[in-house]
């Protein structure tokens, strides 16, 4: 009888840890920065109130000068420590892009109603204080009005697109300001995104009912450069 007991309390502890975690927020916090040939993408992952957190910077994005490739360095922070726990450089080059197109193939042929699967998860997904803004100038005002009202066409698709899938807390902040009398490129990208921890399971839970014919060959997309 104690045995039983003591399983039942495991069971009910299991079971209210689990509910528990379903309902947690995860937040992520995204910041994009482009200058000229510079990059600086920032994503920080917090959980528990913000008790867990995870950082990832990629301070550098670059064409390598010796073969066809993107080389990208990034940075990994946990919690609030002042040095990043782990450094690492990368090397993309066009067999990961194959790589990455022969996956995608693989997924979509191994889940059924895939899409219906990313939908849902998208349509729980809450973005809130999205701002962008653009600094774009050609050197010529004829052609900096046309690079600008294509950005703005184009601004507006990509929004449109994620309100049609996502929720918008708040109206996002879109700005554009065109150097009609030199030339600059620069961009400012920031967001947060919310969603429950449960949904993310949920959505686990049907890739898993809804895969056939057994797990797919996926491939390495990324070659780490020695330090």
């Amino acid at each position: 009888m104690n045995i039983l007991y003591i399983i039942l309390i495991i069971i009910g502890s299991l079971v209210l840890l689990s509910l528990f975690i379903s309902i947690l927020k995860l937040t992520i916090y995204v910041r994009y920065y482009h200058k000229k040939d510079n990059d600086d993408l920032t994503i920080e992952v917090r959980l528990f109130f913000g008790l867990i957190k995870i950082k990832k910077k990629i301070p550098l994005i670059k064409i390598d000068d010796d073969s066809p490739t993107i080389v990208v360095k990034d940075e990994t922070e946990i919690g609030n420590a002042e040095e990043p726990i782990q450094k690492d450089t990368k090397q993309f080059g066009a067999h990961d892009l194959i790589n990455i197109l022969s996956n995608t193939k693989e997924v979509l042929q191994h889940v059924v109603n895939l899409h219906r699967i990313v939908k849902y998860f998208l349509s729980k997904l809450t973005i809130k204080n999205m701002e962008w803004s653009t600094i774009v100038g050609l050197g010529d005002a004829a052609h900096t009005g046309m690079v600008t009202g294509a950005i703005w066409a184009g601004k507006g698709g990509i929004i449109g697109i994620i309100s049609q899938y996502m929720k918008l807390a708040n109206m996002p902040k879109i700005n554009i300001y065109p150097q009609f009398q030199g030339v600059a490129s620069e961009t400012l990208f920031t967001c947060m995104i919310q969603f429950r921890i449960g949904h993310a399971m949920m959505a686990g839970i049907k890739l898993v009912k809804f895969w056939k014919d057994g797990f797919p060959n996926l491939k390495t997309n990324e070659t780490s450069i020695p330090k």
